[in-house]
């Protein structure tokens, strides 16, 4: 019988897979302040449309488009030519029933006079003609003095003067046109300093504000008491920074918004003495909703979604990986990501490597600080001075 003899295959022994190397870093603990995002429009507090109060033809426009004037200064001259003349006439009416009075009380007084020495030298009814006739002339005095007083007032409505201090706007005439009084538009004033901007607030928002209303000794009339920030279309930041002094007083049924206004100085340019805000601008506003509370926060990159649920992989102290789920904020400028619940300051979360692991895998370890220059952070709150490093 014959035999045969094998070889015994040799077993390919399987290596292990390699354990993956993760960089971790502990959560920025620090006071976030919640915001929200609006755009509005500036708007000056004062705005006048100039319109002259009397008929007739520009004389003199002593101004320029686009002048900074005070209350009171002259910016249109109507011809006054027509109401000086009114006004003489009127004055010459006032002294001749002034003379007619002076006549008609020593005719009144004589009569009086005389019907005192001999009682029936003149009738009770010839006494009351003359007292008649001073109480007429006197009536005619006043209409006379009332008359100067009008035509006075429209002498002085020839010269149309800014009623607010601010910016005059274009020409809406030139001289020799004829204006007519209270319906002509001859240019506009707009103040300067500070610039209002109004925006639209959310109902969801609105409830957050308001309760931020309701707390004691809010005053809105108080600058430190609700802040706010403004940017312009080309500002990235929010570099302007005001208040809020009034909250409208209804909600807009068809938008479900509530209108709020925020007031911002607009100082002058050192060198050009110009002012950048100006009414109508388009503008960014970054509303806080609430006080600044103590937040986790961590790398964009560290979140992971499953199911429209945030999450992050935490290491525990055995490198062993696990999922936790996390309720995410608003993005910070630094860009951080605001974590409201789910972690400690304690825990590992990996920022980078999420590829390479799986909820209950091991891993090794590289811890690094959550933004750069922060130091490592051994479960003391990461002091503030860190907020402003990082990405902007």
């Amino acid at each position: 019988m014959l035999g045969f003899g094998g070889c015994k295959r040799e077993q390919l022994k399987l290596e292990p897979p390699a354990i993956p190397t993760v960089t971790v870093s502990h959560p920025v603990s620090r006071d976030v302040t919640e915001y929200e995002y609006f755009t509005g429009r500036t708007a000056a507090p004062f705005s006048v449309e100039v319109r002259p109060r009397v008929t007739g033809y520009l004389k003199e426009m002593p101004f320029k488009e686009g002048d900074v004037v005070k209350q009171g200064a002259l910016l249109f001259q109507i011809d006054e030519e027509p109401y000086t003349s009114q006004l003489k006439k009127a004055q010459s009416d006032l002294a001749l029933n002034q003379a007619k009075l002076k006549l008609a009380q020593a005719d009144n007084d004589r009569a009086l006079g005389i019907s005192k020495v001999n009682s029936g030298a003149i009738s009770k009814q010839d006494l009351d003609k003359y007292q008649a006739a001073v109480d007429e002339a006197d009536a005619a005095v006043k209409a006379s003095e009332a008359n100067v007083d009008v035509y006075q007032i429209n002498l002085n409505f020839t010269k149309v003067t800014a009623a607010i201090d601010g910016q005059v706007g274009r020409y809406s005439y030139t001289i020799g046109n004829l204006v007519n009084a209270d319906t002509t538009t001859l240019t506009t004033i707009v103040s300067q300093d500070p610039i209002y901007a109004y925006f639209d607030v959310d109902e969801q928002t609105l409830l957050k504000v308001g309760r931020r209303l309701m707390e004691k000794h809010v005053d809105l009339k108080t600058p430190t008491t609700f802040p706010v920030k403004m940017a312009l279309g080309d500002e990235i930041d929010y570099p302007h920074e005001g208040y809020i002094d009034f909250v409208n007083n209804v909600v807009s049924s068809s938008t479900g918004t509530l209108t709020l206004r925020g007031s911002f100085a607009n100082p002058q340019n050192e060198q050009s003495g110009r002012r950048l805000l100006r009414p109508g601008m388009f503008v960014k506003v970054q509303l806080p909703v609430r006080k600044p509370s103590k937040k986790m926060l961590v790398r964009e990159a560290a979140l992971g979604t499953d199911q429209g649920q945030k999450f992050v992989m935490v290491v525990d102290d055995k490198n062993t990986v696990n999922s936790v789920a996390v309720t995410v904020g608003p993005l910070q400028d630094d860009g951080l990501r605001v974590i409201e619940s789910g972690l400690t300051e304690q825990d590992l979360v990996i920022v980078s490597g999420l590829q390479f692991v799986k909820p209950k895998s091991q891993v090794k370890t590289e811890e690094k600080p959550m933004i750069k220059g922060e130091p490592p952070n051994d479960g003391v709150t990461v002091p503030k001075s860190v907020e402003s490093a990082g990405l902007r």
